[in-house]
C-alpha cells in the first residue's frame, strides 16, 4: 500500500515539474508599449532613401538585428569607427543590418559619399537631409548607435565609441536572442 502511494506521489510530482516547465517555455517576454529612442523602448518608426536610391524603413518586428549608426564625414571619431563598421557589417550581414544615417543637416551629401567611397562601406546609407530622424532619435553627439533587436525593441545606446570587441559582443548576443 504504501509503495502505490509513493509511487502515485512521484508521478503526480514530476506532473507538476513538466507543468511548470511547460508554462514557463510558453510565456513570451513582454514587449514594451512605448516608443522612443532609449533602452528597452520600441524604436521610432521612419523612412528615409539610401544612396543607392532605395527606400529604406525602420520600426516594428524585423528578420535581423539592427543597428543605427548616426554620422557625419567631418566627425573624427566617425572615422575611427568606420573600419570597426565595416567589419561587422561584413562578418554578420546575413543576420544583422546596418544602416549608416548621413545627418546631412550637419553635413554635405557629396563629402558623405566621398567618406563612403574612401572607407569602402558596403552597408546601406540613409541620407537624412532635413535631420528630422536624427532629431527623433535625440541626437546629440556623433557618432551616436541604437541596436534594435527582431522585435524592435533599443536594447543599447551607444554615444561615442566602443572598441570593436565590445560591439561585437553586444551583436552576438541579440543576434542569439
Amino acid at each position: 500500500m504504501k509503495r502505490n502511494v509513493l509511487i502515485v506521489l512521484a508521478i503526480v510530482a514530476l506532473a507538476c515539474v513538466a507543468f511548470v516547465q511547460n508554462k514557463s517555455g510558453l510565456e513570451a517576454k513582454a514587449l514594451p508599449t512605448e516608443t522612443g529612442p532609449q533602452k528597452d523602448m520600441l524604436a521610432p518608426s521612419f523612412s528615409l532613401k539610401g544612396l543607392d536610391g532605395e527606400t529604406y524603413n525602420v520600426g516594428g518586428r524585423s528578420d535581423k538585428v539592427l543597428m543605427l549608426n548616426f554620422w557625419a564625414s567631418w566627425c573624427s571619431p566617425c572615422k575611427a569607427e568606420a573600419p570597426d563598421l565595416k567589419y561587422l557589417y561584413e562578418k554578420y550581414k546575413d543576420q544583422f543590418d546596418l544602416y549608416s544615417v548621413n545627418v546631412t543637416k550637419y553635413d554635405k551629401p557629396d563629402k558623405a559619399k566621398a567618406f563612403v567611397d574612401e572607407y569602402g562601406l558596403t552597408n546601406p546609407i540613409l541620407m537624412d537631409e532635413n535631420g528630422d530622424v536624427y532629431q527623433t532619435y535625440r541626437g546629440i553627439a556623433f557618432p551616436t548607435n541604437f541596436l534594435i533587436d527582431k522585435n524592435g525593441v533599443v536594447r543599447e545606446v551607444i554615444v561615442g565609441i566602443k572598441p570593436v570587441k565590445e560591439l561585437e559582443r553586444i551583436v552576438q548576443k541579440l543576434i542569439k536572442e
